[in-house]
């Protein structure tokens, strides 16, 4: 296809946008597309720079960057502007700021779910496929799959009366 942005009519239009609902398509340039906020062209933005600007984003600042740790003394700001924080203790100084963060980062999830070593004790793997498990259920419920939801509730009631391998 060779048409032309029907936006600007000057440039190829290299992205194709199918709006269902609305039974209508639209063919942009890249330059357009990005004005529209369709696409977001590569940026070479480092890692640390692009959560600064989420937090900012996602933040009254003025009103939150003079938090302070009790324990290390690091402020939010500090913490925006490096990207890390300085002690343990900062997840719950700074608890408020930092949930929708992470709840965003993982899925809607606070705490770790992640794998368990091989050679770590049955039934500490049997807990970690336990909560998997219950988060997959949950999930499913939430997007109304009750199929799924089904089938996750019978994994988990054999896996609840199975003893530990």
């Amino acid at each position: 296809m060779n048409a032309l942005c029907q936006h600007c009519k000057q440039a190829k239009a290299t992205v194709h946008i199918t709006d269902v609902a609305e039974r209508r398509e639209r063919h942009l340039c890249e330059d357009c597309a990005e004005r529209e906020g369709v696409i977001v062209k590569q940026s070479s933005q480092t890692t640390n720079a692009i959560l600064q600007e989420f937090i900012k984003h996602k933040t009254g600042l003025a009103a939150v960057d003079d938090r302070t740790c009790p324990k290390c003394g690091i402020t939010f700001r500090e913490f925006r502007l490096k990207g890390l924080l300085g002690c343990p203790h900062d997840y719950e100084a700074f608890r408020p700021l930092l949930l929708p963060l992470i709840e965003r980062a993982h899925h809607g999830a606070t705490q770790h779910l992640g794998k368990v070593p091989s050679a770590a004790d049955p039934a500490l793997r049997k807990q970690a496929g336990l909560r998997r498990l219950r988060q997959q259920l949950q999930e499913a419920v939430d997007q109304e799959n009750y199929e799924a939801a089904a089938r996750l509730r019978d994994q988990l009631r054999q896996m609840e009366s199975a003893e530990p391998a």
